[in-house]
């Protein structure tokens, strides 16, 4: 049987929502729901009415980037991006040469 944890995702590029070089990927929380007013503004405290499953997403973002010396979109978090892992391609001026017509 595979073990399919953690370890074996962090930097695979075609899975969903996980970003390519920090493992960010969609985790489970709660929602609470509370009624009342708190002590600090005069209440008697905030009492909990309810609690929901929830997901906490990342900012995964598809981008063109360097992998290995080759370019090819991946998924990578914003937070990966802001820390310059990602390597973006050079910008090209294409221009056809003299004497082809397009």
């Amino acid at each position: 049987m595979p073990n399919f944890g953690r370890d074996n995702f962090i930097g695979v590029s075609d899975m969903s929502r996980v970003c390519h070089f920090l493992g960010k990927r969609t985790s489970a929380g709660n929602s609470i729901a509370r009624r009342g007013k708190a002590k600090y503004l005069g209440g008697v405290g905030r009492k909990t009415t309810g609690v929901t499953k929830r997901k906490f997403k990342p900012n995964i973002q598809r981008v063109r980037a360097v992998v290995d010396g080759t370019v090819c979109r991946i998924k990578v978090s914003a937070k990966a991006i802001r820390m310059g892992l990602v390597q973006k391609p050079l910008k090209r001026n294409y221009k056809p040469e003299e004497g082809i017509v397009a």
